[in-house]
């Protein structure tokens, strides 16, 4: 008779697990797989060895003045001993910290919404969207409580990219999203003025809407109301960057099938409830990856306010790089402005991938 037994279980050949497995799997699955992966790291040593030789082995990072950049490489003194410009722009030395102030306190209400399982988040969102800007306003600005006034032309650098970015997300979104759902109503004046809107902002560059936004804005405002240079280049951001965000939403909108609607009304719900307890929150869900690449647009495009005489950190980059003192140092400015770029694209990045991953709940079409 034949005794019924099970093989036992073996481990993985030593080729298939492990750094050789990956390899074997990913870069040397073939003959033309391991000559492309071949032509790939000489090409990669090719770029990189002299990139890291003049940016980290053989650049200067110490010192007080251009004399102390002596070895060929990247002289990063420059930017250290500008460091406190390019962060804070003009803003007086003595009261930078109230940027400090003012950014952490941002920073923690985003973790306590962030984070899950802390309390009272229904009521840190509205603070955070009402309140936390006329104190953020009162912070830096000043004129309040004692504090010494500071106008927005001082504001500068990496505080004047953060601030008009934040500003315009916080405001493009719920704007885009009224403007989707205004785009998409039954009511004829409202679809209309909806896509009027949209197609207008979109269909301009966004250079010129800052130059209307500083030119033509003060003269459909009475004499007596003066907008801040600032505030009209923000308000003009917002109005460009909606309607983009309004046809995210708008895919989104779409992509949400009728029947979920028609469900909806079967139970007794009104337009607003469907719309805010079932079709938003679905659709913003599938178009985190469009509504992010939006934001993303939109904190890269903040350089462009310095055609209004706004210095934000690529504009105090640049005015640094005329500083006789320090002439011929234009890689290192550039070469920072993109690192400081891309390290918050990046986080944005990530954390929308991150959201995708936690809200990943399948979506059934029908």
């Amino acid at each position: 008779m034949y005794k019924n037994t099970l093989t036992p279980q073996q481990a993985a050949p030593a080729a298939s697990r492990g750094i050789l497995g990956w390899l074997r799997a990913n870069l040397f699955s073939g003959l033309f797989s391991s000559i492309f992966t071949l032509i790939g790291i000489y090409v990669l040593y090719l770029l990189l060895v002299p990139i890291i030789n003049w940016a980290i082995i053989n650049a200067d990072w110490l010192g007080n003045s251009r004399e102390a950049c002596v070895s060929g490489g990247a002289c990063w003194v420059f930017i250290s001993n500008r460091l406190q410009q390019f962060t804070y722009g003009f803003y007086p030395a003595d009261e930078i910290w109230r940027i400090n102030l003012t950014f952490v306190l941002f920073v923690l209400q985003l973790l306590w919404l962030a984070l899950p399982r802390l309390p009272a988040k229904m009521w840190i969102a509205p603070f955070m969207v009402l309140v936390f800007p006329i104190i953020a306003y009162g912070l830096l600005y000043g004129g309040w409580f004692g504090l010494t006034e500071v106008p927005t032309h001082k504001w500068g650098g990496l505080t004047l990219t953060l601030i008009i970015a934040i500003v315009g997300i916080f405001a493009a979104l719920p704007i885009g999203t009224l403007l989707a759902l205004g785009r998409q109503s039954s009511m004829p004046i409202v679809r209309s003025l909806s896509v009027v809107f949209i197609e207008f902002w979109r269909g301009v560059p966004l250079i010129t809407v800052l130059f209307m936004s500083s030119v033509m804005l003060p003269l459909f405002v009475p004499e007596e109301l003066t907008l801040d240079k600032l505030i009209r280049a923000m308000i003009g951001i917002v109005f460009f960057q909606s309607a983009y965000i309004a046809e995210v939403v708008r895919g989104g909108l779409q992509a949400i099938p009728k029947g979920q609607s028609e469900a909806a009304e079967a139970l007794g719900l009104n337009y607003s409830k469907t719309m805010l307890l079932i079709v938003l929150p679905q659709a913003l869900k599938m178009m985190i990856p469009g509504i992010v690449n939006t934001f993303i647009a939109l904190f890269k495009d903040t350089s462009l306010v310095l055609i209004i005489g706004l210095f934000d950190l690529l504009a105090i980059v640049q005015s640094g790089l005329a500083d006789a003192k320090w002439l011929g140092f234009a890689t290192e400015g550039y070469v920072f402005a993109a690192l400081v770029y891309w390290v918050f694209c990046f986080a944005m990045s990530k954390y929308s991938q991150h959201l995708e991953r936690k809200l990943n709940t399948g979506h059934r079409i029908g």
